[in-house]
């Protein structure tokens, strides 16, 4: 977090920014990418496309490859799938573990979602209890683990530890940006 500030002070002299996952220029684990569409409980769609791109209601939002990266709309590097299922952002931040149809929190022991074989995803909060959120169609065989880290990254974005929601301001004793 402190060299993200300081880069960012920095960002103009010295053209800072967030390294790449690790293992980015030879890939991760493979992924067989096929057309996938997750309905949502809330009624937005997630599509994946069988070139990889991942849109939300329309709008590209990220894309994966057959070598298990993800970047964002505009190609920027997000996530690799490493080869033990291991999930890892930019600056080798841990982005938690997924299976073939499951997937865990940044250091979190338990899954916290599951596609069942019929398609149906299945969260499951921190103390054990499930919910459903819509079902992934399309999504059998070999492209369900790209469906489970499309899952897992739509997941991250509502995880707080992880969440960057841009700057935040407080006034103290001092006023600063907190990154």
């Amino acid at each position: 977090m402190r060299s993200r500030s300081w880069c960012l002070l920095l960002l103009p002299a010295l053209g800072c920014a967030p390294r790449e996952p690790p293992n980015w220029a030879d890939g991760g684990a493979p992924l067989a990418i096929a057309p996938a569409r997750w309905e949502r409980s809330n009624g937005d769609v997630v599509e994946i496309t069988a070139d990889g791109k991942v849109l939300e209601d329309g709008d590209l939002v990220y894309a994966v490859d057959r070598a298990g990266r993800v970047v964002d709309e505009d190609y920027e590097p997000v996530a690799i799938l490493l080869p033990d299922g291991h999930v890892v952002g930019t600056d080798s931040v841990l982005l938690g573990r997924i299976g073939v149809s499951n997937g865990s929190p940044p250091h979190g022991g338990t899954a916290w979602f599951s596609i069942l074989p019929d398609g149906n995803l299945v969260l499951f909060d921190s103390e054990g209890d499930r919910s459903y959120d819509g079902v992934w169609r399309n999504c059998d065989g070999a492209a369900r683990r790209a469906c489970a880290l499309v899952t897992q990254i739509f997941a991250l974005r509502r995880y707080e530890p992880y969440r960057r929601p841009g700057p935040s301001f407080g006034v103290g004793v001092g006023v600063g940006v907190i990154y």
